[in-house]
């Protein structure tokens, strides 16, 4: 096998998106690359390398034991050069490197949660780092840093996973909504009784695992979703009940299009995290980047303080 190159690392980050993807397809539209050029450069880097690194066609892609193995390795090789660039950049003084987010979807009008302005201000002293955000569910996050995928993830992170720090954020505020044209939409506030919650149909989100119906006590699921985006859609159809972040579900009701229901019974406040798996002082990066997430979550506008840490 040759010595690698600079151009046998992009070609390697082609191949570990290609492998995280699952196949050409999604791949395609991750590197925003056709699917020929996607086939030249596995070939080209196959060829450099000595040996078959996936297996396409009928059947399906998968990667070779070989493969498996060169992902191994390259995954190992990146996380180094990142840590490479943050030696050299905290030696200069300087935040240089790549820092890998991970973000549940839904919380970019909560101004304690949402990242726009935690970037702006890290951004404005860190210009030389490469941010790669990514959206996804807690579980999905919460793996992806256990894999070394993601160097820093933000979400309701209920399971507290050995290995990995969680700095308190924000309480998000939830409500549960119908949408206009429900049977309970109209109905005067005394008169949304449990009985009526319990008939009616329930959106629950996916990701935690029937903790909707329980808080409520509700018999059954008749839809489930995973993005809030869609949740809106359910209610909006004026077919089911669900909930979602206030901040969201207060904009439709103020035009009229969803209403919340019984707030007082079943609106709770849900723990948000940043969680990082290295240790502080590791990555001056990623501690400057956390630095700006806390103060974001303790200035921004909202109803309640983070949690205490170690809080469920």
């Amino acid at each position: 096998m040759r010595r690698l190159d600079n151009i046998d690392l992009r070609l390697l980050r082609v191949f570990v998106v290609l492998a995280q993807e699952g196949g050409f397809q999604d791949a395609q539209i991750a590197l925003n690359l056709s699917q020929s050029t996607l086939s030249t450069h596995l070939a080209a880097l196959e060829r450099k390398l000595g040996g078959q690194l996936c297996e396409r066609g009928r059947a399906g892609f998968r990667l070779t034991p070989f493969g498996e193995a060169i992902l191994a390795a390259a995954l190992q090789l990146f996380e180094d050069i990142d840590a490479f660039h943050g030696r050299i950049g905290r030696d200069q003084q300087r935040l240089v490197g790549r820092l890998r987010v991970g973000i549940v979807d839904g919380v970019v009008t909560n101004p304690r949660l949402g990242l726009q302005t935690a970037l702006a201000r890290y951004m404005a002293y860190a210009s030389e780092v490469f941010v790669d955000l990514e959206l996804g569910t807690p579980l999905v996050l919460e793996r992806a840093l256990m894999d070394g995928v993601r160097d820093v993830v933000i979400g309701p992170f209920s399971q507290k996973v050995p290995g990995i720090t969680y700095v308190p954020l924000h309480r998000e505020p939830q409500a549960l909504y119908c949408g206009r044209g429900h049977p309970l939409f109209a109905l005067p506030a005394e008169e949304i009784s449990h009985a009526r919650i319990e008939e009616a149909l329930f959106s629950v989100r996916r990701y935690r695992h029937l903790d909707d119906l329980y808080r409520v006590n509700h018999p059954r699921a008749s839809a489930a979703i995973v993005q809030m985006e869609a949740q809106v859609m359910m209610i909006l159809s004026g077919r089911f009940i669900g909930y979602l972040p206030r901040h969201i579900g207060e904009d439709w009701a103020g035009r009229g299009q969803m209403r919340v229901l019984r707030p007082e019974s079943y609106g709770f406040a849900s723990p948000h995290f940043a969680a990082t798996r290295r240790l502080s002082g590791e990555q001056p990066l990623v501690d400057a980047f956390l630095r700006e997430l806390v103060a974001q979550a303790r200035t921004g506008a909202g109803e309640a303080a983070p949690p205490e840490a170690g809080e469920p």
